[in-house]
């Protein structure tokens, strides 16, 4: 017990996997057994998180819960894991988000084990990136990450998923090249790829003539640039959106879940984590750029989310949207690092990372639950369902008032924040994200309209293409998303103290 105390984060970080090894070596064929193994075992993190949760103190200066273990001491790399208000809250998430996705994949009925493996080995590498210290290690899982995504989509995928997985392996991999070869130079140049070590030296090296005969001011460019679009991919911000809709259309409902609600996250956090602290003065000068690019996404996103047909692939394009909220509230920080206004935005931002995590893997997930049912997702097909499912349609409508942003849920709080934040330091361009924000309503209610409203279309009324109601275990899978998005609504203090503290403490 003492050791589980003493290596909280590494048993959180590491129990995914090891139970995944565990599940290699179950009986073959007995698919039952290894659904509730599975959902057991990412249960075990989700309630050590909560102990985390309720032993941190947000008062407190720096990363808690921190353990260092050497890991490659011939490059000064070491498995060095903390969390801070930023980071516990992206574990949160996590932990929270992989429960929920394990249990909608109980309809998986082709290679169970296989599945749930991957599962569980890609809860590993998205706790990894939000825990490390270490750069080293965050890339290694930030590239952990990838690869059981790309097996999700290509192996229990919609019929186009072999295109979707590659694109999705293409443009991630291609932004990771950039991201390692600034990490690689920051190794060279600190002789350490220790976040905290780098940060408290780094003021020593921007003010040296040059590095490896290159002018500092350049290198520091390249290299910002480097993380950025990085991390612009994973958000992803226009125009490296492209990849995403298809792979949110291809993937399987619980994959479409956890890539909505927690991989997107790891290149907003990327910008909190690394760009902000690492290159301040640049963040500043480019901070009109990235405001650009994000206000592109907030209304490109939008617009392209109301075109849409395919019911999975407008919910698709509305993550590019919302999440370009998210890339606005850090622009605006980066404007006026330390301000009040800049702190609103930062905040705001955060909290749309995690309030999208949770009404994003919703929609998805009621995507997934009437494409089960009918195998379609084209909304000119539906129409009128409401009388036949009334619970459905009542879940549906809840949760599509989070994502539009109805005071009251967590979604208002979030991007309210991140514009009042926002206004003051960039006013053209959040101005202009007002039309992101106007046609989110509209994609959202055509949504709604296309699917529970209008006249009935009688073949799912009658027959062998009657449709169901949502049972028991897909009300279980919404019901935790749909009290935390109330609560937040409601209450939203309990987080924003946490993420409030969090913002101060790093910039």
């Amino acid at each position: 017990m003492n050791f589980i105390n003493d290596n909280l984060l590494l048993v959180i970080l590491f129990f995914p996997a090891l139970a995944a090894l565990v599940l290699l070596f179950l009986p073959a064929d007995e698919n039952k057994l290894f659904r509730w193994f599975a959902l057991g075992a990412s249960l075990v993190p989700f309630i050590l998180s909560i102990g985390l949760w309720i032993g941190f103190d947000p008062n407190a200066a720096g990363y808690q819960f921190e353990a260092n273990y050497p890991w490659y001491e011939a490059l000064h790399s070491s498995l060095h894991l903390g969390v801070d208000g930023l980071s516990l809250t992206m574990v949160m998430l996590t932990t929270f988000l992989t429960p929920l996705a394990i249990l909608a994949s109980f309809s998986i009925k082709e290679r169970v084990k296989a599945y749930m493996m991957l599962f569980l080995f890609l809860e590993m590498g998205m706790l990894g990136v939000f825990m490390s210290i270490d750069l080293l290690i965050f890339f290694v899982f930030w590239e952990i990450g990838l690869v059981p995504m790309y097996f999700l989509i290509n192996q229990w995928g919609s019929a186009n998923r072999n295109y979707a997985s590659l694109k999705f392996m293409i443009y991630t991999m291609g932004g990771s090249l950039g991201l390692l070869l600034a990490i690689q130079m920051l190794g060279v140049l600190f002789q350490t790829y220790d976040l905290q070590e780098i940060t408290a030296n780094w003021s020593t090296y921007t003010s040296a003539n040059g590095i490896m005969g290159i002018p500092v001011g350049t290198v520091k460019t390249i290299a910002f640039w480097a993380f950025v679009i990085a991390f612009a991919v994973k958000v992803p911000l226009w125009p490296f959106h492209t990849w995403l809709p298809d792979a949110h259309t291809e993937a399987p409902t619980a994959g479409s879940m956890i890539l909505a609600g927690v991989l997107l996250k790891l290149g907003a956090y990327g910008f909190l984590r690394l760009v902000l602290p690492l290159y301040p003065d640049e963040a500043k000068y480019f901070a009109g750029a990235l405001a650009f690019l994000a206000t592109a996404a907030i209304v490109f996103g939008a617009f392209g989310s109301f075109g849409q047909t395919d019911f999975k692939r407008l919910v698709a394009y509305s993550s590019v949207n919302h999440m370009g909220f998210v890339v606005l509230g850090i622009a605006a920080a980066a404007s006026a690092i330390g301000t009040p206004d800049a702190t609103i935005a930062l905040n705001g931002a955060i909290l749309q990372m995690f309030n999208h995590g949770l009404s994003a893997a919703g929609m998805f997930f009621l995507v997934g639950v009437i494409y089960e049912r009918t195998h379609t997702r084209n909304l000119e097909e539906f129409g009128g369902l409401f009388p036949l499912v009334p619970v459905y349609g009542g879940i549906l409508i809840f949760t599509s008032m989070a994502s539009l942003g109805l005071p009251g849920l967590n979604g208002f709080i979030s991007e309210f924040l991140v514009v009042r934040g926002s206004l003051p330091l960039l006013p053209v361009y959040t101005a202009v994200s007002m039309l992101g924000l106007l046609m989110t309503g509209a994609y959202i209610l055509k949504g709604i309209k296309k699917v529970l409203h209008g006249p009935l279309n009688e073949h799912w009324a009658h027959g062998e293409h009657k449709l169901t109601e949502i049972n028991t275990r897909e009300i279980l899978i919404m019901a935790p998303l749909m009290v935390l998005i109330l609560v937040i609504g409601i209450w939203p203090a309990w987080i924003l103290d946490v993420i409030n503290k969090a913002v101060m403490m790093l910039f």
